[in-house]
């Protein structure tokens, strides 16, 4: 033949995700594509002098992940060596991450602020013992009188700092927590160190900005987690204006010119898709469109291969942030909570109306649509919007999603389905936290929570991603969560009723999330003429237990033909 293949893969379980979740032994790829799938006699033809071929005595080829939620440059910043590590494992008390800030005193310089991410009051000893008892700047004041001390929630929700931190950013008894957010106080009427929702912002906004070298830096970090647990493409669900107070701008505008940098510089080892985010959580209609409108006319004059880096939609947040829950709900938390709205003093009609005109707006400008949906109301009420903004505007495949989706009604998956929307969910989220979603929000509705089986059955498009650095993003966790159900801390079953299969798990991952980018004809399947994004996972990942999943290692990752990590022995 004219060209041999760069890569033959022979003698393993290639998983190609196609229609019929076929499965080979063996796959070439010739020049970034996938140029043929079948057995070891099928691959004679392709091999050369200059060939690699790679014999995976039986480990499995899957096509390149897809996370499909995931904040490339916040995670990065979130993760060490940036950021210290107070998430569990790390950290199994208030105590420990006393001690990992006091040991990171001992190595900053005069003045420095210094800034960790994950922790998790769910497992945390003093607090899990007594509920009542939260982080506090007490904690911190014991070890890091001087220094200013900035530690972020795993979920980005809640934000603890210390004495000379409130000092700095100027915020005491009498400060006003902006719309949506709220100034945590003791019996006294004074700060307790803890920041919930928009009251986040007072610290982001006294911290400096990221300098271009720190998101570089942050992005080369993530991208280097990501090729050793074998992910190839990740969407970075919301870039602008709007992320300009969130993570010291990690979710601004100027982190995606660096992605345009990488990528010109042949750094960007990963597939990027990109929703644009114009403003924030509390915006009206008239800022969103005014934002947009922008926004869109300055990307229009920027140009990069959109197999790379493209920007595919626009992200709204869909539902109301309520200091300290986290959902939208048709009735009342349990938890002394309420299902109602709050965002800036709104009622749940002014904020119905506001969100189908901004859905409207975006849909009627040609942009695919992936709302913030958390909660059961906020779900209902976004997916109507799509549907009467579809009336209204006839758009082929528009492809719009719900982003997180965690409580999807009926009504709302029968609606998605009929218009080919799409849900996006996250199942290491619900792995971490089922074990604490009762509390909130009842037995039951926590049972359901990320209803994966009923979403499926439906017929509804389901992707998934990690929505890193609210968890890490190791997808071969995900799977088995979709699979078992399971929690983390404890490993007690949630609503085994919502597990779906291996086969199922892995389309949210790969063809289906694919689909989400509008690249499920060239990406997502292992097929011949798809480019060549594959994961390689020792051992027999069919026939595996679901337990086993998460410790399977990945040996080898590709992109686009490029191998990215390997260590794969020939």
């Amino acid at each position: 033949m004219d060209t041999y293949a760069d890569l033959v893969f022979v003698s393993g379980r290639v998983v190609t995700v196609d229609a019929e979740f076929s499965v080979a032994s063996a796959l070439a790829v010739t020049g970034g594509i996938i140029s043929a799938v079948g057995g070891r006699d099928d691959m004679a033809p392709f091999i050369g002098p200059a060939t690699r071929v790679v014999d995976l005595r039986g480990a499995t080829l899957l096509p390149g992940i897809n996370d499909s939620h995931l904040h490339g440059c916040a995670f990065g910043m979130a993760s060490p060596p940036l950021s210290l590590d107070v998430a569990h494992p790390a950290v199994s008390s208030l105590a420990d991450v006393a001690e990992v800030v006091r040991e990171a005193v001992g190595r900053a310089t005069g003045g420095q602020w210094i800034t960790g991410h994950g922790w998790d009051t769910g497992y945390l000893d003093e607090c899990v013992t007594d509920p009542s008892r939260q982080p506090s700047l007490h904690d911190l004041d014991a070890v890091s009188p001087d220094h200013p001390v900035v530690l972020y929630s795993f979920s980005g929700h809640a934000t603890w700092v210390n004495s000379k931190a409130l000092e700095l950013i100027g915020i005491d008894r009498d400060t006003v927590a902006p719309p949506g957010g709220a100034i945590v106080v003791d019996e006294a009427g004074e700060p307790t160190g803890l920041l919930h929702e928009g009251a986040q912002a007072l610290v982001q906004n006294a911290l400096p900005p990221l300098s271009r070298e720190e998101r570089t830096d942050a992005i080369r970090s993530t991208l280097a987690t990501l090729a050793r647990l074998g992910v190839t493409s990740y969407t970075e669900p919301g870039l602008g204006p709007g992320g300009d107070g969130i993570m010291r701008g990690a979710l601004g505008g100027e982190t995606l010119d660096v992605y345009r940098r990488l990528l010109a510089d042949g750094e960007l080892t990963a597939r990027v898709g990109v929703l644009l985010l114009p403003t924030g959580m509390a915006s009206t209609a008239e800022e969103f469109a005014r934002g947009l409108d922008a926004l869109t006319a300055s990307e229009s004059s920027h140009d990069a291969d959109p197999r790379r880096l493209a920007i595919h939609g626009v992200k709204i947040f869909g539902d109301g942030i309520v200091p300290n829950k986290t959902a939208w709900m048709h009735e009342p938390y349990v938890g002394g909570g309420c299902g109602s709205l709050c965002v800036g003093g709104e009622t749940d009609d002014e904020r119905i109306a506001e969100i189908g005109a901004m859905i409207r707006h975006a849909h009627a400008a040609g942009h695919q649509l992936g709302v913030h949906v958390t909660g059961d109301r906020a779900g209902d009420t976004v997916v109507e919007a799509f549907a009467a903004a579809v009336a209204e505007h006839p758009r082929p495949d528009a492809r719009h999603y719900a982003i997180h989706g965690d409580f999807l009604t009926a009504h709302s998956m029968k609606v998605l389905a009929a218009h080919d929307f799409g849900v996006n969910m996250n199942p290491t989220i619900k792995w971490t936290v089922a074990d604490m979603e009762e509390e909130f929000v009842g037995t039951g509705r926590a049972a359901y929570a990320w209803p994966y089986r009923d979403a499926l059955d439906a017929g509804v498009r389901v992707a998934s991603g990690s929505d890193a650095p609210v968890t890490h993003p190791d997808w071969r966790q995900g799977v088995a969560t979709m699979m078992l159900r399971e929690s983390k801390a404890t490993g007690r079953v949630s609503g085994p009723e919502q597990r779906i299969g291996l086969a199922e798990a892995i389309r949210t991952y790969t063809i289906d999330a694919a689909w989400q980018d509008f690249a499920d004809d060239w990406k997502g399947s292992l097929e011949p003429g798809k480019a060549a994004d594959l994961c390689v996972l020792e051992g027999d990942l069919l026939t595996a237990d679901p337990h086993d999943i998460p410790g399977m290692p990945v040996v080898l990752t590709v992109v686009d033909g490029r191998v990215v990590h390997d260590t794969l022995r020939d």
